[in-house]
């Protein structure tokens, strides 16, 4: 099973996109992309240097649209990826690229907000002196209980090893003259204390934005950065966007919800290399490719046959599909079992697993068309559980 992620902030380098640039196709759709976010991106990309592109109302737009441009040039026609690739994912802001090839948002929504993230932050940012310090090795909990001591936020949780505070530069400088026994601190070259409360002004911002944004159900299941739980409606799938601004990024459990879907590829869009980088080390037997130049397409088209595999989610426009958030035993709710019409928002059963019980929810409610699991059977993440015939549909 095939997962393809989006790189975060932090990946761009100099001149990464100048050989995508090159081919006419991808030179005219990126214009486009760049005349939405309002930004000289193919500057950027190809001639701007480290310092400029460290700016995040440059780096974010920049990201995104090098993820869902080059994802074009690697499925020239989105079904073709609708057929193959079994989940996406994307770090921090690499969730907008995500969600947009998913298609639970468009790409000119996603240009439209990355663009607003990235200033709504950088705002943010300003208000008050911030940072954030990658922690390298050391035990886990101790790791976790230095970073609370020091009144920090675990912002970035990437798996074994790497973990990212984030706080006050006066918190950072007393938790440098105090660092947990055997880790390594690295200051990150970011503009603020991102995914913690010191960004909620943005949160704000772009949750206004995102209340007017037409959302469609995921083609692909998406992976929350919140809890590493699937979502599919789309709705939801942006306002978890839109929260984990200011809430850590939980990249450890994402890799949890890979292993749990049976994944044994994953596929970068380009800047590559960070997030294969962390699932080499992390999720061992799975293969890896990090996609930086056009010239490795036709090797990623390889990649992508021999892992590819169709989505559990399918489409029509008759019906909805409530899908399983997270891999345990659904335990069917009796009242739902029983009706014949689910009201929005009601709650159809849990999915429980020795870490915890999660609630599913059938937001848009309907009738109910057809039950695709028993009471007490196991499920995967993404897995159909309920089809509902939405209500007043013809």
């Amino acid at each position: 099973m095939l997962v393809v992620l989006a790189p975060g902030q932090g990946a761009q380098t100099p001149g990464f996109l100048r050989p995508w640039l090159e081919d006419s196709t991808f030179a005219t759709r990126f214009a486009y992309l760049s005349s939405v976010a309002d930004l000289d991106l193919a500057h950027y990309g190809t001639e701007a240097d480290a310092e400029t592109i460290r700016d995040t109302q440059v780096a974010q737009p920049l990201l995104v649209a090098a993820g869902l441009v080059a994802a074009l040039e690697l499925f020239p026609h989105p079904a073709d990826g609708f057929d193959r690739v079994g989940a996406v994912a994307g770090h921090s802001v690499g969730e907008l690229a995500a969600a947009a090839g998913a298609r639970a948002i468009t790409a000119e929504q996603a240009m439209v907000l990355v663009r607003e993230r990235g200033r709504a932050m950088a705002a943010a940012a300003k208000a008050t002196p911030t940072g954030m310090t990658a922690v390298l090795g050391g035990d886990r909990e101790e790791v976790l209980a230095a970073i609370a001591k020091h009144g920090l936020v675990p912002a970035n949780d990437n798996g074994p090893g790497q973990v990212v505070a984030a706080g006050t530069m006066e918190q950072l400088a007393t938790f440098a003259d105090d660092a947990p026994a055997r880790a390594r601190l690295r200051p990150l070259s970011v503009a603020g204390a991102f995914h913690t409360h010191h960004m909620a002004p943005a949160v704000d911002h772009l949750g206004g934005l995102a209340a007017a944004v037409s959302t469609h159900d995921a083609r692909i299941p998406v992976i929350s950065n919140r809890d590493g739980r699937v979502v599919h409606e789309g709705k939801e799938v942006l306002r978890r966007i839109v929260s984990q601004i200011a809430n850590p990024v939980r990249w450890d459990l994402c890799m949890e919800t890979m292993l749990d879907l049976g994944v044994t590829g994953v596929l970068e869009m380009p800047p590559a290399g960070t997030l294969t980088g962390i699932a080499k080390r992390a999720m061992k037997g799975v293969e890896t490719f990090a996609l930086n130049t056009p010239d490795q397409l036709d090797d990623a088209r390889d990649f992508v046959r021999k892992h590819g595999e169709r989505s559990l989610m399918t489409t029509s426009p008759t019906w909805r599909m409530v899908v399983s958030p997270a891999k345990g035993t659904f335990e069917r709710d009796e009242e739902a079992g029983a009706s014949e019409v689910l009201s929005p928002d009601a709650t159809i059963g849990s999915i429980v697993s020795l870490r915890d019980r999660t609630p599913v929810k059938a937001l848009h409610g309907g009738h109910v068309v057809e039950w695709l699991v028993e009471d007490g059977d196991l499920v995967s993440p993404g897995q159909p559980l309920l089809r509902l015939h939405p209500s007043g549909a013809a």
